[in-house]
């Protein structure tokens, strides 16, 4: 290491804050701009579904990264093409063809974010000790969903407030993608000061295209050849199988009207709900999950973690039962869930960097988020249709019985329990 223990609170929270903001926008802001236009609950599903694709084959591309250049000057780059492809988007939205044009810029904005993701994880896993990586995997996750949650919360609220004042929804969502764009301006320029420049952070050699082929075979095999391969894949899969449901139609069942099953929210009303009450709940699971699992290993806590970030789903069978029209009963209930997501999904991020040990670990890391944004990406491509034949209702009841194989395949993954302590091994 070449920087202070001080130093990741420069650069880790911006990272993933730069991390988490394309990734909400494509899998879900466009979720609540498309049902703003006009399309419906089947079609969004199934067409931002397939716009996990970048996600799942990003270890096609992950040992590019991995064997070519240098981690940190792949997340320059990479912060400035998620900038173009955000102005992509909102060059799109006002034309008839709309729909078309925008998921193309999208998938260009999903590429670009694919591949931020490959080196940032990578960055963190070369920077940080395994102890370091347990403690800061809470704040890590922590910014990383704060910016899921600034993309649902106030991009939604600013293009809420947007549609109001212009009378023009394309109008004002093509407004607050533009604004996004310039903040990774900003964003890339910050990292290119502050990033600071690891010994293991190295350019590799390859002196030719068999050289390149040869090392991606290496690293490909070299991770199926892991312990326990299958269960481990079978947990990427599944932990977040009711999740990568749920998260499609979340927003659409608060946006429908009452007559259809929803709660009838305004655009405002559902960013202020995700911004506020979801984003303080969120940080505080967040930062819980990372200190429990760096107190005690992540072992000690894993049921609990499995238990916070499937139950909590109960709420929003509660919410299409009662249908109440007091936003604070809706704040408190979405609440409860983002608090349960924020301990839970810490679980599935060390589990992720506790595979990932040793050679290759950029790459293989990128190969477990891959299998993660399948495990969301077939789901979630259903969850429309599922949801229009079962009602919001019957849907929320199938997401509870969804929850089974996430407890299943936590049962049967191999974990050191000394993984995450602070006395365990670095």
């Amino acid at each position: 290491m070449t920087s202070p223990p001080s130093r990741p609170v420069r650069w880790v929270p911006s990272l993933y804050f730069a991390e988490g903001l394309p990734y909400v926008a494509v899998m879900i802001v466009s979720v609540i701009m498309y049902k703003r236009l006009g399309i419906s609950n089947a079609d969004i599903a199934f067409y931002t579904s397939w716009l996990y694709l970048p996600w799942v084959i990003k270890p096609i591309w992950s040992p590019v990264v991995d064997l070519l250049g240098t981690r940190r000057l792949w997340i320059l780059f990479t912060q400035l093409f998620i900038g173009a492809g955000f102005a992509a988007v909102a060059l799109t939205l006002p034309g008839d063809a709309f729909f078309r044009y925008s998921l193309a810029a999208f998938w260009l904005l999903a590429f670009s974010s694919a591949t931020h993701d490959i080196a940032a994880d990578g960055f963190y896993i070369l920077g940080l000790s395994d102890h370091d990586q347990a403690w800061w995997v809470g704040i890590r996750n922590t910014f990383y969903r704060a910016a899921m949650l600034t993309g649902q919360g106030l991009l939604v609220m600013l293009a809420g407030w947007l549609e109001t004042s212009t009378g023009d929804n394309a109008l004002a969502w093509s407004i607050v993608f533009y604004l996004v764009a310039g903040s990774f301006l900003v964003l890339a320029a910050w990292h290119g000061l502050v990033l600071p420049r690891p010994l293991k952070d190295t350019r590799r050699t390859v002196r030719s295209f068999r050289d390149l082929t040869s090392g991606f075979v290496t690293t490909f095999v070299s991770f199926f050849k892991k312990p326990s391969i299958v269960v481990v894949v079978l947990f990427l899969l599944l932990y977040r199988f009711a999740e990568a449901q749920l998260v499609k139609i979340a927003a659409p069942f608060l946006l429908d009207g009452r007559d259809v099953g929803g709660l009838g929210l305004a655009t405002e009303e559902v960013g202020f709900t995700y911004g506020t009450v979801g984003m303080l709940m969120l940080t505080a699971g967040g930062i819980l999950g990372g200190f429990a699992a760096a107190s005690a290993g992540l072992k000690r806590w894993l049921w609990w973690m499995v238990l916070a970030i499937n139950l909590p789903n109960v709420v929003y069978l509660l919410l299409a039962w009662f249908q109440p029209e007091s936003l604070l009963i809706v704040n408190i209930a979405v609440g409860i869930e983002q608090f349960g997501y924020g301990v839970g999904f810490t679980a599935y991020t060390l589990y992720m960097l506790y595979v990932s040990r040793g050679e290759h670990s950029t790459a293989h890391y990128a190969i477990c988020t891959g299998f993660m944004a399948l495990g969301m990406m077939l789901p979630g491509m259903a969850s429309g249709a599922i949801q229009e034949w079962l009602g919001y209702q019957g849907f929320f009841v199938w997401i509870l019985l969804a929850t089974i194989p996430s407890f299943l395949v936590v049962a049967l993954i191999p974990l050191d329990p000394s993984f995450g302590r602070k006395d365990g091994t670095d």
